[in-house]
């Protein structure tokens, strides 16, 4: 069963007598554009609108947008299953497994992910589109350019999706009217409407045009010779004839020339230089506010700007806490949802590959792991070192000279430590043998 021929299947099972009320019909055309911003009354006339395209040209906007994508796509996904203890383990399914190893045809699970955050960060949704098998079992999973899909809402409260040609997705002819269990729609940010998000350049585009303005102001200002526009300042009039000659002569000369000028002329700088005008400060500025409204911190952007600790393994946590945690939680419970994963199955990320130890930290780890009891030996040499298991490694220890928990509980078992001992009565000691007596003289 083909992507179209289920979609469509799907509609008519949707569209029956005493169902929801089918959609409006779709306006022609190929896609919708972004919404054009104005950092100021009058940009757009002026070309100087707010573009999602020069925004991403800002390097921290980049920067910002790649980390968090290519962080999230590094991490392993599991299929993970709870036990009768409430504790998560990998496990597989055939099923399942084979979407999460490779969502598409033409994507790793890496770009897969990487796409999926690209659109979330830029346009603060992401659509994703479930292809089935005859089982209706979801077999592939398309990110679709969020520019051409419109979300409906039908006057029931149903939603759906309108969806304009896609052919990576299998939609040669758009557009398409899809229910919306037929999408995985990840969103944040949604100030203004639960099914529309925002990207934090709503918040931050401000400063990211700000950013690139002074970059092509200081461009400029080095390719003139690094110096400040100026003027030819005379101590009296000059006739318009011998201005326009020394105005030629002054531009024709190249950067590091020497002019030489009469009449009394004088050079005098007009505007500012980078020291005056304080241009370091102002990129550090626009580089905060464009982090701190992705949730970066400042150090992951700028190595300079170090934290005070001046630990990697903090500095990581506080990444993951105040930046990645909320994508990866979102990121599970929509697969979650949109796989339709069954009691006890669900998703997750693991951490391991993001948060990545040197040596001293790894040893120091597995021993305290060790010591505490909270790990076995197989387990610490697995978690911290990539290692197999050895014999004799699969039982946490703990004091008493590190006897095996197992051990211990067999020892107290026999042989309770509360429980006095009796100590065994002592031999009586055995009788003295009567002499012999003496014979008798015979007279």
């Amino acid at each position: 069963m083909g992507l179209l021929s289920t979609i469509r299947g799907s509609l008519r099972s949707v569209f029956v007598p005493g169902g929801a009320t089918a959609p409006p019909s779709p306006p022609p055309g190929r896609g919708w554009a972004p919404i054009v911003r104005e950092p100021y009354t009058g940009a757009w006339e002026n070309n100087d609108e707010l573009r999602l395209e020069t925004a991403l040209a800002n390097p921290v906007v980049f920067r910002c947008v790649s980390l968090i994508a290519s962080d999230i796509g590094k991490l392993p996904l599991r299929l993970v299953a709870v036990d009768a203890n409430g504790i998560w383990h990998e496990t597989t399914s055939p099923a399942f497994s084979p979407v999460l190893r490779t969502p598409n045809r033409y994507q790793t699970l890496a770009q897969f992910f990487e796409s999926w955050m690209f659109s979330k960060l830029l346009y603060g949704n992401t659509y994703i589109l479930k292809d089935r098998d005859a089982r209706g079992v979801v077999t592939a999973l398309y990110v679709l350019d969020p520019c051409r899909v419109k979300v409906l809402v039908a006057p029931d409260g149903s939603v759906y999706y309108e969806l304009q040609t896609n052919e990576l997705a299998g939609i040669p002819e758009g557009p398409l009217v899809v229910p919306a269990r037929e999408l995985i729609h990840d969103r944040w940010n949604c100030a203004f409407h639960p099914l529309v998000g925002l990207s934090p350049l709503y918040a931050c585009g401000g400063a990211a045009s700000q950013g690139l303005a002074m970059q092509a102001a200081s461009t400029s200002f080095f390719t003139s010779g690094g110096r400040p526009s100026g003027m030819l300042v005379a101590p009296t009039e000059i006739d318009a004839a011998t201005a326009q000659r020394l105005s030629e002569t002054w531009h024709n000369l190249g950067a590091g020339k020497t002019a030489i000028v009469g009449n009394g002329m004088k050079y005098e700088a007009v505007g500012t230089s980078a020291a005056e005008s304080q241009w370091i400060e102002q990129a550090g500025w626009t580089a905060k506010t464009i982090a701190g409204c992705f949730g970066v911190p400042i150090s992951m952007v700028d190595s300079s700007q170090q934290p005070p600790y001046a630990n990697n393994e903090a500095s990581t946590l506080q990444y993951h806490s105040q930046c990645l945690q909320t994508h990866l939680t979102a990121i599970e419970a929509a697969l979650d949802g949109g796989l339709e994963l069954p009691a006890p199955y669900g998703t997750e990320f693991d951490l391991d590959d993001l948060i990545w130890m040197d040596t001293a930290t790894k040893t120091k780890a597995a021993h305290d792991a060790i010591s505490a009891g909270a790990m076995s030996p197989n387990e610490a040499r697995l978690k911290y070192f990539g290692l197999g298991p050895v014999p004799g490694g699969d039982t946490p220890y703990l004091q008493a000279q590190y006897y095996s928990l197992e051990a211990l509980a067999k020892r107290d078992t026999a042989a309770p430590a509360a429980t006095p001992t009796t100590p065994p009565p002592e031999p009586e000691p055995e009788p003295t043998p009567e002499p012999e007596p003496e014979p008798e003289e015979v007279a």
